[in-house]
């Protein structure tokens, strides 16, 4: 792979990092606010790679450039020419897999892979619910309180949490929402059990909107064998996958 070549691939890389950051493509792979740093990544890459394709293809550097220097930046001691590492090209899989074929966000098959992210531990302090019937929260909001504080800070209230469906050890759904710390590497699924009005013959990774009330029934993840909440569920509703699948 000599110079331009390498510009090219930088090009194209930094093309499409910097697609999936102008339109909500990233989000399947970072958290929200890494939004400007990927911007300002692939500018980088962009402009790294358009200097490259500029200084070599300037007619006026290979008219001053010695046949000699020539010669002995194609051939190295022992008469044979130089090539960059082949490795370099798979560069381009990544590339024209944001601009070809975007792999999804993480769903069901990543969080039948690993333990709740409740094993992690719980939070300082529990604010009031949100205002409103039902409060609107999150699935980790939700398995929070009701795992480290017994559900005291819901109390009777309704909650309505959002998230995707797996189809647990009973072959009963359980509620998945993904949660990262930064990118879809690290990232771990929060799982809510419902029991009550549950729905039934969904696939898995089916988003539902689910209203219900806090119960004291647990589970156990089968996977780290951490607890499970549950969420008594009065009605429930498919939705669109979110805009921002993580939480």
């Amino acid at each position: 792979m000599n110079r331009q070549a390498q510009a090219c691939v930088l090009l194209l890389l930094g093309g499409a990092v910097l697609r999936a950051s102008l339109t909500d493509l990233y989000l399947r792979y970072v958290k929200e606010g890494l939004r400007p740093f990927l911007i300002a990544a692939s500018l980088l890459l962009i402009a790294a790679a358009v200097m490259t394709l500029w200084y070599e293809m300037r007619p006026a550097l290979r008219r001053t450039t010695p046949a000699a220097d020539e010669t002995h930046d194609d051939h190295d001691d022992h008469g044979h020419a130089h090539h960059e590492p082949r490795v370099a090209w798979l560069l381009i899989l990544p590339a024209l897999g944001l601009l070809l074929v975007a792999p999804p966000a993480l769903g069901a098959y990543a969080a039948n892979q690993s333990g709740t992210s409740l094993a992690a531990g719980g939070l300082p302090e529990y604010p009031p619910l949100p205002d409103g019937d039902p409060a609107d929260i999150s699935v980790y909001d939700y398995a929070v309180r009701a795992v480290f504080d017994k559900g005291q800070s819901i109390g009777d209230r309704r909650v309505r949490v959002t998230g995707f469906t797996v189809a647990g050890a009973d072959k009963q759904p359980v509620l998945i929402r993904m949660r990262l710390s930064c990118c879809a590497a690290d990232g771990q699924p929060t799982k809510v059990g419902l029991s009550g009005n549950t729905p039934a013959g969904l696939a898995d990774d089916t988003w539902i909107e689910v209203t219900g009330r806090y119960t004291t029934r647990m589970g156990r993840d089968p996977i780290n064998d951490f607890e499970i909440p549950y969420l008594e569920v009065e009605s429930w509703r498919q939705v669109p996958a979110p805009r921002d699948p993580y939480e």
